[in-house]
């Protein structure tokens, strides 16, 4: 049986013999070029993740998943990863849904090497999503020349996509509650310095994600380098996810709540030229340190807590629906305004940088307000 000899924090080594690590795998490309030289499965998956390396939520996530069928084909079915079949990966799908007692024994540690895996049977969402990762996962390795076939590239499609569109497009927040969550961050405590370093951080930080509609990542790794003004206006050069790259507006508004930001840092209002200063600083406010992607999702994770207890009296719907927002709600809910106050989708699309305006078209809910209103006759 394989061993997991390390904890959470990095790709688990498992000790494998050879029949078992994939060198020899049954579906390992033979011949053509290889884009990796990676020659065991441990080493390809670990190439995988490192494609992820500056998204730590992503990367959490995709690791727990190939480390789980990592250690389940080695362990249950005694072949390596690149030997996997569709009928194997069935029968995985099925023990997602309900794994045996002891890849679940809450006796087991939640970290190292004798971790427990699962806390319990998945939701069908969560299985799908773990399959999504996975197909992911052998795709990659396809394209890398390691693998010779994706056997997901056979899973029958059950309008997964236009599920996860729908969800999607629910993750936004409404204005009288997006209003809430800013009357909420303008009432934070500031008697103290530390209070009111915290207070000037949130603001900066959700004014931020939402006025340039950015996921995580790229608002932790945005620097006043990548600021640039023409024709009077400014614009943010942003690179996004899978390496795409586009300029984002940035209004007079959030322009000047960039300059309140930085000059409460001890910074000028505007950058100097040469700068290249993060625009979300580090918690000490230090400009030769940025405030990481994790550390950002878990600020904002904090306030939308706080905003719906505070909250939960007099709205606890409302309540509920800020518990479960997160970071990348405020790109929703960017999104889905600019839509509502008319912007052409192309220009939405370009400030989102979507490869595709399908994706873009979710945010559009004016045609079914006014569907609503014509069959029920209420107005809005």
């Amino acid at each position: 049986m394989p061993d997991l000899v390390t904890t959470d924090d990095s790709l688990p080594t498992v000790v494998l013999p050879q029949v078992l690590d994939g060198s020899q795998g049954s579906n390992r490309a033979r011949g053509g070029v290889r884009q990796i030289a990676a020659d065991t499965d441990v080493e390809a998956v670990r190439l995988w993740l490192a494609e992820y390396a500056d998204s730590p939520h992503t990367l959490r996530s995709y690791r727990k998943e190939a480390v789980r069928l990592l250690i389940w084909a080695t362990r249950v079915l005694g072949k390596p990863l690149s030997s996997l079949t569709r009928e194997d990966l069935l029968t995985y799908e099925a023990f997602l849904a309900n794994p045996s007692v002891e890849w679940a024994d809450p006796t087991l540690p939640r970290r190292g090497g004798s971790r427990r895996l699962f806390e319990g049977p998945l939701s069908p969402r969560s299985v799908r999503q773990a399959q999504g990762i996975l197909s992911g996962l052998f795709g990659y390795l396809v394209a890398a020349g390691y693998l010779a076939g994706n056997p997901f590239a056979l899973r029958r499609r059950r309008g997964d996509a236009k599920a996860s569109r729908r969800a999607a497009v629910e993750r936004y927040l409404d204005r009288d509650l997006w209003q809430s969550v800013l009357d909420f961050i303008e009432a934070l405590p500031q008697g103290t310095h530390r209070e009111c370093q915290h207070y000037e951080r949130v603001r900066w930080l959700f004014h931020l994600l939402y006025g340039a509609s950015l996921r995580v990542s790229e608002a932790a790794h945005a620097k006043s380098s990548n600021l640039s003004q023409r024709r009077g206006r400014w614009w943010l050069h942003v690179v996004g996810k899978g390496g795409s790259v586009g300029d984002v507006p940035m209004s007079d508004e959030l322009m000047a709540d960039f300059a309140r930001y930085r000059q409460y840092n001890g910074l000028p209002a505007m950058p100097t030229a040469g700068e290249s200063i993060p625009l979300v600083l580090s918690v000490a406010g230090r400009a030769d340190r940025l405030l990481t992607p994790t550390a950002i999702y878990l600020v904002v994770k904090e306030v939308f807590r706080r905003a719906a207890a505070a909250r939960e009296s007099i709205d606890p719907t409302g309540a509920v629906t800020l518990r479960r927002a997160s970071t990348h709600w405020l790109r929703h809910t960017s999104a889905t305004h600019q839509a509502d106050d008319g912007n052409d989708i192309r220009f939405i699309q370009k400030n989102l940088r979507h490869a595709s305006i399908e994706t873009t078209a979710i945010y559009l809910h004016a045609e079914d307000d006014l569907r609503h209103e014509k069959t029920t006759g209420r107005g809005f």
